[in-house]
């Protein structure tokens, strides 16, 4: 079998400031956000499936206020629904914060002893 090669190191050693790596809720949702614009329940619903517990209101909403107060996403209204979409920010913050995930945990795929 062909050895596989380790992506190089990112010159990071800590998060991004877009994401609370903790318990990784923001970056979960920007990593939805990144795919379609989305409304609150639907989010909720998408990480329920994602990780087979669905957020609580209480959780959610205080943290999509913050990370609207950071500026990496943004809001709109459509009807009755308040949408989320990520910003320019945003983006460039997920980009950051997926290659701090590999630095840090990528080695946790390529141990399966």
């Amino acid at each position: 079998m062909p050895e596989r090669k380790r992506p190089a190191a990112v010159p990071c050693c800590y998060p991004p400031d877009c994401c609370d790596m903790r318990g990784m809720l923001s970056f979960l949702i920007m990593h939805l956000l990144s795919k379609k614009d989305m409304y609150g329940s639907e989010i909720a619903d998408a990480l329920g499936a994602r990780k087979a517990e669905k957020p609580n209101p209480g959780t959610l909403y205080p943290t999509l206020k913050d990370m609207e107060e950071r500026g990496v996403v943004q809001s709109y209204k459509d009807g009755n629904l308040k949408y989320y979409r990520l910003t320019k920010e945003g983006r460039e913050g997920l980009r950051k914060a997926k290659e701090f995930f590999i630095q840090a945990y990528g080695d946790i795929l390529e141990d399966r002893g």
